[in-house]
Parts: C-alpha cells; sequence; structure tokens
C-alpha cells in the first residue's frame, strides 16, 4: 500500500503550527523542549490505541486538570507491557504525552496500533538477533518509546506529526509501516 496524503490544508506549515498551539497543557518539567506540549487541549490527557498481538483496546483518560492519574497510568503500563513475556514495566510519562500530542496534531479518532512499547532484555536481545535496526540500548528497555501506526495516516504524516512536537526522538521506518516515539533527547531519523 502506498504512502496516503494529507489534504494539503493539514501539510501546510500554518496549519501546522495552528494545530500544534491548540493541542499545547504543560508536559513533565523535565522535558524543556516541550513545554506547552499539550495546551489548550482541554482539562484532561486521552490515550487510545489497540494491541494487535494481545488483542486489546485501551481508551484512557490519564491526565485531568494538571494531575495524572495513578490508576490508568498502571493501566497503560500494564497495555505496553512485553507480550513475549508478560513483563510489565513503568511507562514513562513523557512518552504518553508525546503520543497524545501526535495524534491529536493528526486529527484522527483512530486508535493507534501499539506494535511495541516495553521490551524486557531477551526480548530486545531476541530482535537484535533479527535486526540490525534494533539499538542494543533502546528507550523500549526503560519503558521511554513506543512503535505504532495508523491505518488512516501515513508513517510520513505521522513522522512529521511527532516531529513536531520537538519533544523527543522521532524514527520514521516506512519499510515497515510505523514510527517510533520517544521521550529521550530530540533527534529524528529513517526514511
Amino acid at each position: 500500500m502506498g504512502e496516503r496524503h494529507m489534504s494539503t490544508n493539514l501539510m501546510t506549515r500554518r496549519t501546522l503550527l495552528r494545530a500544534f498551539a491548540a493541542t499545547t497543557v504543560a508536559a513533565a518539567p523535565v522535558m524543556a523542549n516541550a513545554t506547552g506540549l499539550l495546551r489548550g487541549a482541554g482539562d484532561i490527557r486521552r490515550l487510545r490505541m489497540y494491541n494487535g498481538r494481545a488483542g486489546e483496546s485501551l481508551d484512557m483518560i490519564y491526565w485531568i486538570e494538571g494531575d495524572y492519574i495513578r490508576p490508568a497510568l498502571e493501566e497503560i503500563n500494564y497495555f505496553f507491557r512485553d507480550w513475549r513475556d508478560n513483563t510489565v514495566h513503568h511507562i514513562d510519562q513523557r512518552t504518553i504525552d508525546i503520543l497524545t500530542a501526535s495524534h491529536r496534531l493528526m486529527e484522527t479518532d483512530e486508535p493507534y496500533t501499539l506494535l511495541s512499547g516495553y521490551r524486557s532484555p531477551a526480548s530486545n536481545n531476541l530482535l537484535r538477533s533479527r535486526s540490525s535496526g534494533v539499538a542494543r540500548n533502546s528507550r523500549h528497555l526503560r519503558g521511554e518509546a513506543a512503535d505504532v501506526q495508523l491505518q488512516s495516516r501515513s508513517v510520513g504524516q505521522m513522522y512529521q506529526a511527532a516531529r513536531a512536537c520537538n519533544a523527543g526522538g522521532v524514527g520514521r521506518y516506512s519499510r515497515s509501516n510505523f514510527v517510533h516515539m520517544d521521550c529521550g533527547p530530540v533527534r529524528s531519523w529513517g526514511g
């Protein structure tokens, strides 16, 4: 399937900046580049995802009026677990915020499909043995990354929305049809 194209009004710089400004609640203070990441998004932050490997869906309000909701974050941690061995790990809220902000920029109600959230060391080593594109010290090992896709948006559109957040690492994997988002230093890669 070829890359889908967003309507031109969604791809203009002015529209993207306007959407970004309209979707920007202060993210975690340790993310200097993410100040105002979700301001104007109302008093809630919501994450919608589907995990095909586990056959599970998540539609979770995880932040209300300036506070993260601990039970919601625990559900997200479980949802992002390593499906190979069911290991649950803390998922960094900054990554969740980046996913949420990027999703809002794309103006879609379709939930992300989660391909990879937390990875145990054994899973990461298995994937490294199969692909040169898997980092030895992957942010997935720390619960700081997610690999996601959307059917209604191209990899290029997802990549541009995540990069517009200017709040972490964004990897474009066009051949494998997914985008990597993490809360590490601002950087981007892939084709």
